[in-house]
């Protein structure tokens, strides 16, 4: 296997399943040292955080900081979302959002940055496409999405001249751990399962796996040109119109 990560130092947010979880294995299994940050245990180097508390990515940084001395890669992953429109959801609701999808990670930017200049390190923040459309009922994640896109093209532009790029993927339906039960819990799995699967072109789902070799090579020198882009992986979904 290609060991394109050797000698690098990975943090990957919420990464205890999904994409998370699939991202850090596959930075692990190109030779990179690998943290985790989230509330439950994961593999790797578990760093135990709640994103909710805004005093959580400073003391993360100082803890990788202090062990390894270095950060190559920043995966900003972790999220979270409550349904509701704006007149329905609590403005607790909204401000959990903000902090965990958008705040957190503008926190961990902010106190990496230093560790990213030294060696011209790569950030990658997982956005999703309800950053440039949207679900019914997710007004404050939908928020976020957009937010964390807007910050993910303001860190490449200020930063490009240290060193450091700083890009987004922007998931569609994801087979995560959430999704699956999702789908199990209606009434005929199988059936919503073809009928979700059509509303993409290549007639499925994506798997987390997918999503984690676009994070990886964004993360890599193999993009090495490739700074404040947003990457659309979703099977072709917001490029299907609707039928009438």
């Amino acid at each position: 296997m290609m060991m394109r990560f050797e000698g690098q130092t990975a943090l990957v947010t919420g990464a205890s399943s999904g994409m998370g979880q699939a991202t850090a294995q596959m930075l692990a299994n190109q030779g990179a040292r690998v943290f985790t940050a989230q509330r439950g245990e994961a593999a790797h180097e578990v760093i135990l955080a709640d994103f909710a508390d805004p005093a959580t990515p400073e003391k993360v940084i100082a803890h990788i900081a202090q062990a390894a001395g270095r950060l190559d890669i920043l995966i900003n992953n972790a999220g979270v979302m409550r349904e509701g429109t704006v007149d329905e959801g609590s403005e607790d609701d909204w401000h959990l959002q903000l902090q965990v999808n958008l705040t957190a990670p503008y926190l961990l930017i902010r106190h990496a940055m230093p560790l990213l200049k030294q060696g011209g390190g790569a950030i990658v923040n997982v956005g999703s496409i309800e950053g440039l459309g949207s679900n019914p009922r997710h007004p404050a994640y939908c928020a976020s999405k957009a937010g964390l896109h807007g910050l993910t093209r303001a860190v490449a532009v200020d930063h490009g001249p240290d060193g450091v790029r700083c890009n987004a993927v922007a998931p569609g339906w994801i087979d995560t751990p959430l999704n699956v039960d999702f789908i199990n819990s209606m009434g005929d799995p199988d059936q919503f399962r073809k009928e979700i699967g059509h509303i993409h072109p290549i007639r499925r789902t994506g798997a987390p796996e997918e999503v984690a070799r676009l994070i990886c090579w964004l993360a890599s020198d193999d993009a090495s040109f490739v700074t404040g882009q947003i990457y659309t992986i979703d099977g072709g979904r917001t490029a299907q119109l609707s039928l009438p």
